[in-house]
């Protein structure tokens, strides 16, 4: 990696993140010292710990060892997400030593190998780990950086080699122009980050930006996206899934590209969305050049990405299945896919939304994605990065689904604490919760203390 040959020590501020973690793996494995904040203990930061690498959780300049200060060796690493106003990054900048965002560390290493990435408002997580997946398991020397932790490796970090990069291209602060890819797929461009972009022109412009990239190399683009590229979908394109049949909660079809049909595949996840993913997936690897034998054997053992229709109890008495959704098409997903499974059942959905500018700009929206449920409760608003805006809140949205003519039966606004009180109270066996905030932290406190469902 040519840039950063010369460094010998790397600094991670916000070391704890999906891809920050990944990229703090990555290097710590190239053999540079590796160390970092984050403001929180979790098992991510825990895991990394046991790698050898350190991790302080106080903004404290002085308490950060003088080899990861040094301007010819060292390099400092930033999540946007960051505020700017951090004490350890503004004394960084001043020092003269150089700091990329996570982005461009990303884009170096995209430079170095082979680059396949996966691009989409939605569905690109799971795509890119089950690209991951069956590289690696069609002995592809591959490294991927995933955005979520795969559920069969307990990581977001995948390496059997250096040929080939998997990365998710994230739309997110135009992060994915950083990038150098060699094939890449896009899932969808529904607008989303209008509190970056401003409008959903700007937004999708910057999609086809991230097309242009792909001059003269492999671009994938699902069906319904209207970029010019090779069509992958259920309904039409090069690659198509044909025959599908669903049997023991798994996804069984036939493989389409062009005339030639490929029989006996199958995919282990619930919902159209996520077989659309995994097409995706598998065109992006058969343009790579892994034969199709190879990856009807991996796609079968591909056993999902956390937090993404995830099963955290699933018994004759409960089912509770948590996800990542936070916008509407999302949700809409989770719901399909849901209804899929459990078509004779009513379904409890607890969402807590993420950001106030998200929830404003897709009010109408989310009033209608969560009214497709038999219960709704809401949390408060995650504000992640955001203060909060007048006129926006978990409450507002509830009385927007409580005057429609058709609702669900219970629309309530919930305290967290009162989360398993409020499930009990409901007894509807299937629950779904869902956001992207830290409504996934309290999923983990229902499992450790079982729901009954006795009454």
């Amino acid at each position: 990696m040519t840039s950063l040959q010369h460094i010998t020590h790397v600094y991670f501020i916000g070391i704890g993140g999906i891809g920050m973690s990944a990229l703090a793996r990555y290097l710590n494995e190239q053999g540079k010292i590796v160390a970092g904040y984050d403001k929180v203990i979790t098992s991510l930061t825990k895991q990394l710990e046991e790698e050898g690498i350190d991790i302080h959780y106080n903004d404290d300049f002085n308490s950060i060892p003088a080899e990861f200060k040094k301007p010819d060796t060292a390099q400092v690493i930033f999540t946007p997400a960051i505020p700017a106003t951090m004490d350890e990054l503004l004394r960084f900048r001043e020092s003269g030593i150089p700091i990329l965002k996570r982005a461009q560390l990303l884009g170096q290493i995209s430079q170095t190998m082979t680059c396949l990435a996966v691009a989409g408002t939605h569905g690109k997580t799971t795509t890119s780990a089950i690209l991951a997946h069956l590289l690696y398991k069609s002995d592809v020397e591959v490294t991927a950086f995933c955005g979520g932790i795969l559920e069969e490796y307990n990581t977001n970090y995948l390496c059997s080699g250096t040929d080939v990069m998997v990365v998710e291209a994230d739309e997110f602060d135009r992060s994915f122009m950083q990038l150098s890819p060699d094939i890449a797929g896009i899932t969808a461009i529904d607008a989303d980050h209008l509190d970056i972009y401003g409008d959903v022109a700007t937004f999708e412009k910057t999609f086809h930006d991230f097309a242009s990239l792909l001059k003269g190399k492999t671009l994938l683009v699902n069906e319904q996206v209207a970029i010019d590229g090779i069509k992958v979908g259920l309904v039409h394109g090069k690659f198509k899934a044909i025959n599908i049949v669903i049997a023991g909660g798994a996804y069984h079809f036939d493989l389409q590209i062009e005339e030639d049909i490929h029989k006996g595949f199958c995919l282990q996840l619930p919902g159209k969305h996520n077989l659309s993913n995994a097409l995706l997936a598998i065109a992006m690897a058969v343009e790579y050049g892994v034969s199709i034998e190879k990856l009807k054997h991996a796609l079968v053992t591909f056993q999902g990405v956390e937090r993404r229709f995830t099963y955290r109890v699933n018994t004759e008495e409960r089912v509770l299945i948590d996800d990542y959704a936070h916008h509407p098409t999302e949700i809409n997903a989770v719901h399909q896919a849901v209804r899929e499974m459990y078509p004779n059942e009513k379904v409890l959905a607890i969402f807590q939304p993420h950001l106030f500018s998200r929830t404003k700009d897709f009010m109408n929206d989310f009033v209608t994605s969560l009214a497709q449920f038999d219960k709704i409760a809401l949390l408060d608003i995650y504000p992640a990065r955001e203060l909060p805006i007048e006129g926006i809140t978990s409450q507002v949205l509830c009385s927007k689904i409580q005057k429609l003519e058709e609702k669900p039966a219970v629309i309530t606004v919930l305290e967290k604490e009162d989360i398993a009180e409020f499930i009990e109270e409901m007894n509807t066996r299937v629950v779904v919760m869902i956001g992207a905030g830290d409504i996934g932290v309290e999923i983990k406190k229902l499992i450790n203390k079982p729901l009954n469902n006795e009454h």
